[in-house]
This record gives C-alpha cells, sequence and structure tokens, in this order.
C-alpha cells in the first residue's frame, strides 16, 4: 500500500534534491533574488505546512492509512535531511544569503519534525534507530539549550537533567541503542524545561519540575534520592508524630493525583517511578504508625464495659498494591489452585476482611471480585513487577 505525497513534500523534494543539490544545479549560478524568493517560499510554507498536513490526515479513514503516511512522511523527511546536510557540506562556504537558506530549510525541517512527533508519537516506529544527521541536529538542540542555561542559577533537579543532556548531546558512543524514543525522550525534558521557565507557576506540594519529571516517569536513581530526601525534610520539620503522619499523607496524595504520561520511562530497564515513590510513601507510613502506637497512650477506661459496646477490631494487613492489583493476584492464585476455596467468590470473601491499601481501609469483597475480571493494563503491570520482585527477592534467600 502506498499513499501519494502531497504537494507541500513534493515541493521539499524538488527544493532539496534539485535546486540546492550540487550535483544537479550550480548552486553558486543562483542569483541573489532568487535566493531571496526561496527564502520567501520556505517561510510561507512553514505557516501552512501544519494545517496542510493535518487536513491531509483527517482525509485518510483508517488507523493502518495514517499510520502508514505518518512513517512514509517521517522517514522521507529524514533522507531529505540527509540529502540536504550533504548538499551543504559539499557547495562548501557560500555567501551569507545563500548559506541563509540552506540554514532556514534545516530549521523547517527540524520544525516538521518537531510537530510530527509531539502530534502522532503512537504512530510512528520509535523503536528503529535513529539516523546519524538526525541524531546530529537533536544534539544540537540540547547543546542550544545548554549555552542558554549557562549562566542560570538551577536547582538541583534542573541540573541533573542539564548534566543528563550534557552528556548525551557530547558523547560521541552510547552503551545502548539510540533510538526515536531515547531522543524524543530528551526533546521531552529540553520542551519541559523551556515550559517551566516560561510560565514560572509555583506549587505548594511539588515544584514545577519535580511535577514534569514525575509526568516523564523520569526513574533516575539520583532523582528518587533528591525526592524523597526533599519530602523527607519536609515531613521531619514536625516534631509530633501525628503532624508527621499528617504531612506524609498530604504529599502521598498530591503524589498519587499527579498526571502520567502513558508509556515513557526514561530508563526501560528500572522500575516505574510511581511503584518506587508510592512504596517509599507506603514504608514511610509504616514506620510512623509503629511510633504512633508509642506516642499516643491508650485511652483510660472501664475495659469490661468497652467490650460489651464495641465490637473487636480486626487487625488488617496493609498491603502497598491497590485493590485492581490485589485482585489480579488472588485471581491468578486461585485459577493455578495455589490457594483452593469453593469459589474465586471465596476467596475474596475470606480474604478481603483481612486486608488494607493505603488509600483503603475496608474493601469490598464483592468489588474486588469485580475488578478482578476487568484489569486496566497499569494496574496488569504493577502487579506482574510486583511478583518479579518477590522472585528475585526468593532468590536471595
Amino acid at each position: 500500500m502506498f499513499i501519494k505525497h502531497p504537494d507541500f513534500l513534493e515541493w521539499l523534494d524538488l527544493l532539496i534534491t534539485v535546486t540546492l543539490n550540487p550535483d544537479r544545479t550550480n548552486v553558486r549560478e543562483i542569483s541573489k533574488n532568487q535566493f531571496n524568493g526561496i527564502l520567501s517560499q520556505i517561510e510561507n510554507n512553514e505557516a501552512h505546512v501544519v494545517l496542510q498536513f493535518d487536513n491531509w490526515i483527517f482525509s485518510l479513514t483508517t488507523d493502518d492509512e495514517i499510520r502508514l503516511l505518518v512513517r512514509q512522511y517521517h522517514s522521507s523527511l529524514i533522507v531529505l535531511l540527509d540529502c540536504l546536510l550533504e548538499s551543504q557540506r559539499k557547495v562548501g562556504r557560500l555567501p551569507d544569503y545563500a548559506s541563509n537558506v540552506y540554514s532556514k530549510m534545516i530549521d523547517y525541517l527540524n520544525k516538521v519534525f518537531s510537530f510530527i512527533e509531539v502530534r502522532f508519537p503512537n504512530y510512528l516506529s520509535l523503536d528503529e534507530r535513529v539516523p546519524v544527521t538526525y541524531l546530529e541536529i537533536a544534539k544540537q538542540e540540547f547543546r542550544s539549550l545548554l549555552r542558554k542555561r549557562r549562566n542560570k542559577k538551577d536547582d538541583e533537579y534542573t541540573r541533573l537533567v542539564i548534566s543528563r543532556l550534557e552528556h548525551f548531546a557530547r558523547a560521541n558512543s552510547y552503551p545502548y541503542k539510540l533510538t526515536f524514543r531515547v531522543v524524543l525522550y530528551n526533546k521531552e525534558l529540553v520542551k519541559g524545561l523551556e515550559e517551566i521557565e516560561a510560565s514560572n507557576v509555583k506549587y505548594d506540594d511539588f515544584s514545577a519540575t519535580e511535577r514534569m519529571l514525575i509526568y516523564l516517569n523520569f526513574n533516575s536513581k539520583k532523582f528518587i534520592d533528591l525526592l524523597t530526601g526533599r519530602l523527607a525534610k519536609e515531613i521531619n520539620t514536625h516534631e509530633n508524630p501525628v503532624e508527621r503522619m499528617d504531612k506524609l499523607l498530604y504529599y502521598y496524595k498530591a503524589f498519587k493525583q499527579l498526571h502520567w504520561k502513558p508509556g515513557v520511562k526514561l530508563n526501560p530497564k528500572f522500575h516505574d517511578l510511581d511503584l518506587v515513590i508510592s512504596n517509599w510513601f507506603v514504608q514511610e507510613i509504616l514506620y510512623l504508625e509503629r511510633k504512633l502506637r508509642l506516642f499516643v497512650k491508650p485511652l483510660q477506661g472501664n475495659a469490661e464495659t468497652k467490650s460489651k459496646n464495641i465490637t473487636e477490631k480486626i487487625q488488617k494487613v496493609l498491603c502497598v498494591l491497590s485493590t485492581d492489583q490485589m485482585a489480579l493476584v488472588l485471581r491468578a492464585a486461585d485459577d493455578l489452585r495455589i490457594i483452593q476455596a469453593k469459589s474465586l467468590n471465596e476467596v475474596f470473601r475470606t480474604i478481603t476482611p483481612y486486608l488494607s491499601t493505603p488509600y483503603k481501609e475496608d474493601i469490598s469483597h464483592g468489588s474486588m471480585r469485580s475488578k478482578a475480571y476487568n484489569p486496566e493494563e497499569r494496574d496488569s503491570q504493577i502487579a506482574i513487577e510486583t511478583l518479579e520482585r518477590i522472585i528475585e527477592k526468593i532468590k536471595e534467600y
């Protein structure tokens, strides 16, 4: 299946492969007026290419057609960028008005790349290896950002991101496969820093930079240490354990309400940031609960009278998994007959009263049963990662 390129891509193809290509045209004989005409043409097309491309996308009817179109267009742009950079190298030094056309053309292609990659990331083949020329353009962007921030007073999170981008931009080799996914993730970091600087918004719980890195699942161990260290410092400003618990629960609730971008992760070989930070919160809550038992004196009164009026509270086990995730684990254990009862409903009815989560003290066994049959992909992923961690821990025994 082949989809015909639109007119504006044909114009790009003609300009780059013929007009500005020294193998096809004597570029040095192009007059200043002609170069200025090309420059005007580039600027006019730059203003309309997004609208033209959107209109063309909406003329298609199926996801397969859109995916094929986006990938064809993206691949064609990479080929054209390679050709343009090679022509620029071959033609050598030119008058400013002529070299400006090549520079403007590179900027133009880069903007079109950014538009496609931001607007249609789900249709791109992100795990393909990045072409060398495309990578070099991206690294130039990162170096440009670094030059702009050279004299700025950044917070420690921004310094961490800048350090990573600096290492990426200057490295000649990498210990991992350089894919579009890697480059686009770094581009999102750059975009995030620029948006934070432009907005200058302040928050009470998590800073704008923390929110951006959490949104992008920046699961760097250094970032995790910085974030948990900052939270611990804030919480420990309160000497009273009750006040500490209140502050801890406040931050935990705020953290769970933050937005996350699906399908992105800094380090694919490490756990999601959500899992690691949530586990940190749960461990801190458990620790403070133990301290509170020592801090709060038992209420005085007639124990015999109380026992007649108050039903003894069931001692519950706190589980860091959500209700949906526990439901998946118990359903799998029942299906494999690791635990055995008359029915799956009986499993939930018997076990659920003794379980709680950081979000719910009392869990409905009926609710847990229904969620076992309609799992969300993220809950399935977290349940699998948790069981894998259990396996690794057992291997250490």
